[in-house]
């Protein structure tokens, strides 16, 4: 796309896979050896800071999907990229950039985890999800910034609401557990968000002549939502049916994740 031109980490996908690469050699070896002798780092009011923030972010950028598209026009069936430099299309370009520079902001969810020596939280589920979004979501961006591809990001970006304003409470210490009796819920919306990414997406095999411009998107859109329905799905089992991942509290309603 040639309007991405000049704009920061679009030149080539190798300063994105660089910085994944390090994140995850940090998360699954480095910082674990780093923190291995010392103490966890209390890090309350920086994480009760970053997850409010990140729920201001994911605010501001379901309106801008909503306002670029999804709420102004878009049919929920065939919608394909506007590659025309109109406010609106531009509009939907800076918000793809934005949500994809957001992944690496996420980021720091890991590093936390890390320097707060949680680390049977580093799970393959979550450092899997924290890599793959922004690698493919560069791809996404570079080529294809619109249409029926973003709205898996839109659900996103709703769910990162509800999700980080959990993390966000949690954070700000046992005083307030007591409000987080909902997370059993919580995963249920992350649930619901992979069966309509699937179901959306999902359309491409009963439209006829769809003319969106990028087919492979639609496909390994349709594989991420189906490969996450099923991890979450495991998740969902091994948390609450048989409850080996939550600490004690957590299944009494109280949650110390954060």
């Amino acid at each position: 796309d040639p309007r991405l031109e000049g704009w920061p980490l679009m030149s080539s996908p190798f300063p994105t896979t660089f910085i994944i690469g390090t994140y995850i050699y940090f998360v699954t070896s480095l910082g674990p050896k780093l923190m291995e002798n010392k103490k966890p780092f209390e890090l309350r009011q920086i994480m009760a800071f970053y997850n409010f923030s990140v729920v201001a972010l994911s605010l501001y950028m379901t309106y801008e999907f909503l306002m670029s598209g999804w709420a102004t026009g878009y049919s929920f069936r065939c919608d394909i990229v506007d590659y025309s430099r109109s406010p609106t299309a531009l509009r939907m370009v800076r918000t793809c950039w934005l949500y994809y520079f957001s992944k690496f902001i996420e980021l720091l969810d890991t590093i936390f985890f890390v320097l707060r020596k949680k680390n049977n939280q580093v799970t393959f589920l979550h450092v899997f999800h924290h890599s793959i979004m922004p690698w493919t979501w560069w791809f996404g961006v570079k080529f294809a910034a619109g249409g029926l591809g973003t709205f898996h990001a839109l659900l996103n970006c709703i769910v990162h609401v509800v999700m980080y304003t959990y993390y966000g409470i949690c954070s700000l210490g046992p005083a307030y557990h007591k409000y987080l009796w909902w997370k059993k819920y919580m995963t249920t919306i992350q649930l619901v968000q992979f069966i309509m990414i699937t179901g959306h997406i999902g359309q491409i095999y009963i439209m006829d002549d769809c003319p969106y411009q990028y087919p492979i998107f639609m496909f390994i859109i349709w594989l991420y939502g189906s490969v996450f329905l099923v991890l979450f799905l495991h998740f969902w089992y091994h948390a609450y049916t048989r409850g080996q991942r939550l600490p004690k509290t957590a299944r009494n309603g109280i949650s110390k994740d954060q």
